[in-house]
C-alpha cells in the first residue's frame, strides 16, 4: 500500500506470515472492513478537532472489539487457558505514557493504559496492582469491566490447544491434531507465525502526535510474559520532536533493540526522515538479528512509513480529507 503524501493516522492489526492463496475473499472483506472502520472512528475525531490521543484511543478500541485480532475480545491464551493483555498509549506533546501488563477485565485495555498515564504517577502496571487500581478508579473515569471469558473465543482456545499438540509432537508424544492444525491456518488465512497486535499512530490539528498499541500476546505463552507492546521505547513511543510508532512482532527482539525508540534517535541524531529511519531498523537491524514484524510510523508533518519484514501486514491510513487505504500484503 503506498502511503498517502499526508496522513493523519495510521493503524496496523499485526504482521506475520500472511498468505493471499490460503486467505478466503470474505475473511479478506472481513479484515479490510475493520481496518477502515478504525480508521473512520479516529479520523472523525481528529476532523472534530480532538487530540491525537483521543484518536488513537478510538481507532484502537474498534479493532480490540473485534475477534479478528489479537487485542481485546479475540486475544490469544497463555499456557494455562487465561487472557492475559498488554496495552501502552503515549503523547507526544508532553512524553508523558501509560502500561498495563497481564490484565484481565478492562474491555479495552488502551483505556487502562490512559488510566495510569492520566491517573498515577508511574508508567507501568501490571497484574494484580494494575488490576486493583482499575477495580478502584472504573466507575470514576467510565471504564467498562467485564468477566475474563468475555475475551475468549473457539477459535482461540483450538489455537492454543494445537499449539500444546505441536509442542509434544516435537518432542516424541503422539498427536491427532495436525489435520485440524493445517484446516485452522488455512481458515483464518496465516499460521502460528502472525503477530496480531494491533495500534494507532495519529497527528491532530495542533501538530501533536501519538501513538498506542494492544495486544494479547503470543498463544500458550507463560511465566506472565510480557511483550514489547506495553514498553515504551520498544513497541510503542511518541515524541512531537520526531515520530510516533505503534510496533508488531516477536516482542523479545523488539525488546532487545528498543525498536520504536531506535526510530526516533536515527531522526533525532542522524537527521533520517521516517521513511528511511523505520525501514532501516525492520530491515537490517531486526531482520539481521532473526527479528520479525512491523511498525507503522508518523511524523510531526504527517509523512508515513509501514515498513514490515514478513509476507504481510494488517494495516491502514487515513489523511486530512479522509481518504482511507487499507492493505495486507507486501504488494
Amino acid at each position: 500500500m503506498p502511503m498517502p503524501a499526508k496522513a493523519v493516522l495510521l493503524v496496523h492489526g499485526g504482521a506475520g506470515v500472511i498468505n493471499r492463496d490460503s486467505m478466503s475473499s470474505e475473511m479478506e472483506t472481513r479484515y479490510t472492513t475493520k481496518l477502515g472502520d478504525a480508521l473512520i472512528a479516529g479520523h472523525k475525531v481528529l476532523k472534530a478537532g480532538g487530540s491525537s490521543l483521543d484518536a488513537v484511543v478510538a481507532a484502537i478500541q474498534v479493532l480490540e472489539d473485534s475477534p479478528l485480532f489479537n487485542a481485546g475480545k479475540g486475544a490469544v491464551l497463555t499456557r494455562d487457558k487465561r487472557i492475559e493483555l498488554d496495552a501502552a498509549i503515549m503523547d507526544g506533546a508532553s512524553l508523558q505514557a501509560g502500561a498495563v501488563g497481564a490484565i484481565t477485565t478492562v474491555k479495552n485495555p488502551i483505556t487502562a493504559a490512559r488510566a495510569v498515564m492520566e491517573h498515577t504517577e508511574h508508567v507501568m502496571l501490571i497484574g494484580k496492582g494494575a488490576e486493583m487500581f482499575l477495580r478502584d478508579i472504573a466507575k470514576k473515569i467510565g471504564l467498562t469491566l467485564v468477566e475474563p471469558d468475555y475475551f475468549m473465543t473457539p477459535l482461540r482456545i483450538e489455537q492454543l490447544e494445537e499449539a500444546l499438540a505441536s509442542e509434544k509432537e516435537r518432542y516424541g508424544a503422539a498427536s491427532h491434531s495436525k489435520t485440524a492444525h493445517r484446516k485452522t491456518r488455512k481458515a483464518v488465512g496465516f499460521d502460528e507465525n502472525k503477530f496480531g497486535t494491533v495500534g494507532a499512530v495519529a497527528l491532530d490539528q495542533s501538530g501533536n502526535l501519538a501513538a498506542g498499541t494492544s495486544t494479547g500476546g503470543i498463544t500458550a505463552k507463560r511465566y506472565g510474559r510480557v511483550g514489547d507492546s506495553p514498553l515504551i521505547g520498544s513497541g510503542t513511543y511518541a515524541d512531537n520532536a520526531t515520530c510516533a510508532i505503534s510496533c508488531t512482532g516477536h516482542g523479545e527482539y523488539f525488546i532487545k533493540h528498543v525498536a520504536s525508540y531506535d526510530v526516533a534517535a536515527r531522526m533525532k541524531y542522524l537527521k533520517e526522515p521516517v521513511s528511511i529511519a523505520a525501514p532501516y531498523v525492520i530491515n537490517t537491524t531486526l531482520r539481521e538479528c532473526g527479528g520479525f514484524g512491523g511498525m507503522i510510523a508518523l511524523d510531526r508533518h504527517g509523512n508515513a512509513a509501514v515498513p514490515f519484514n514478513t509476507p504481510g501486514m494488517f494495516r491502514g491510513a487515513v489523511t486530512e480529507d479522509g481518504e482511507v487505504s487499507v492493505s495486507i500484503y507486501c504488494d
